[in-house]
């Protein structure tokens, strides 16, 4: 099996090595079907998605691919919002251009797509059919993607997850330890609520997701629901840190940091398209960042 992971030195392009490089993840072991695959891992230096030059450039030197996974994307929701331009090359032509490519080579196609693809008016998680209604640039250029990326390949997988944290780069969990050891304060927003995933989690669902042909959109984080503090607690609390903590609402937020783009107020995820076919495997949320937490505290005391 020849595989293509763009994308590959974020945090969740850094668990899909490690999964397919050990055949292991925490939830489980990664099907033996990966063992003798040969991957290509290509960064944002390597290869640009946003620039169709270099999307042609790098196939044109590298063999055909069985399965091509997107895991690179403009993810600064108010980047986005400051730039929805960018946002679209990136968001929304890299995976067209990919998915072509895929089309072209008879692949497989996984683009990672996100929960503010919904408006966040409705207090129920969403599942795979629910109306989808962005209120942010980030929302739009990736669903903008998806819509792409299916119209060029039928052998598309859409995954959309939500408050992904990994072992590199920046996200909210890293964030918040930072705050709470240097500070030893936090103010958190308490009225936005969603889904926070394991990268290592979603990395086995979409490895395992890619060796069917169930194509179509998914939704997969860990199970269960809570609002940005509480995320925010879970993790201060889970390592001891002690610090204030204070709740915000959105107005106060936006308030204190007027250019920041809208978030959807309730975005939690249901994965009801992944029970239906290859099963449901997600951990409970809290179970899954206190793995996380486990091995963040054993790696920065070895």
């Amino acid at each position: 099996m020849r595989i293509l992971i763009t994308g590959a030195s974020g945090q969740l392009g850094h668990e899909l090595k490690s999964s397919l490089e050990s055949l292991q993840c925490q939830i489980g072991k990664v099907d033996e079907a990966y063992r003798n695959a040969q991957v290509d891992y290509a960064d944002h230096a390597s290869l640009d998605i946003a620039s169709l030059r270099s999307v042609e450039s790098w196939f044109a030197k590298h063999s055909v691919y069985d399965l091509i996974i997107n895991a690179a994307s403009m993810t600064n929701v108010d980047g986005c919002e400051k730039n929805e331009a960018q946002a679209y090359k990136v968001n929304a032509h890299g995976p067209e251009y990919l998915a072509a490519m895929a089309k072209k080579q008879g692949a497989k196609f996984v683009q990672v797509s996100t929960d503010y693809v919904f408006s966040g008016t409705d207090p129920a998680p969403r599942t795979e059919s629910d109306q989808i209604c962005p209120v942010s640039a980030y929302g739009r250029s990736k669903l903008a993607g998806e819509f792409l990326a299916q119209a060029e390949c039928e052998r598309t997988f859409i995954v959309r997850t939500a408050w992904l944290y990994g072992s590199v780069g920046k996200n909210f969990v890293k964030t918040m330890i930072r705050l709470a050891s240097e500070r030893h304060e936090i103010n958190v927003v308490a009225d936005q609520f969603g889904n926070p995933t394991s990268a290592n989690d979603l990395s086995y669902e979409i490895l395992k997701l890619a060796l069917t042909d169930h194509y179509g959109i998914y939704h997969v984080t860990n199970e269960g629901w809570c609002s940005w503090f509480d995320f925010a607690c879970a993790v201060v609390d889970g390592l001891g840190i002690e610090c204030q903590k204070h709740p915000l609402s959105s107005a106060q937020y936006k308030a204190l940091f007027p250019q920041s783009a809208d978030r959807p107020h309730y975005s939690a995820l249901e994965n009801r398209h992944l029970m239906t076919t290859i099963g449901n495997q997600m951990r409970p949320w809290q179970e899954a960042l206190k793995s996380f937490l486990c091995n963040l505290q054993k790696a920065t005391k070895s």
